[in-house]
């Protein structure tokens, strides 16, 4: 798997996970447990989010989308 999406949280994470697998593409968040690792620290590039590498293309087309405020 490629890493397709670096997010500002897990929820985020989880929410363009859920959007790439409604449009066909299996996806993965990882970062679930670094969350509770950071302590005090602020809490920031730890949630990922990961794609087949015959679907970055779409996926990247999606996320593109996403941050745009396109769908």
């Amino acid at each position: 798997m490629q890493l397709v999406f670096r997010a500002g949280n897990i929820l985020e994470a989880h929410i363009v996970a859920g959007l790439l697998n409604s449009h066909g593409i299996e996806s993965h968040v990882g970062g679930h447990f670094l969350q509770g690792a950071v302590g005090d620290l602020p809490a920031s590039d730890f949630a990922y989010v990961f794609v087949d590498e015959d679907d970055m293309a779409q996926a990247e087309a999606i996320i593109a989308d996403y941050e745009n405020d396109q769908l």
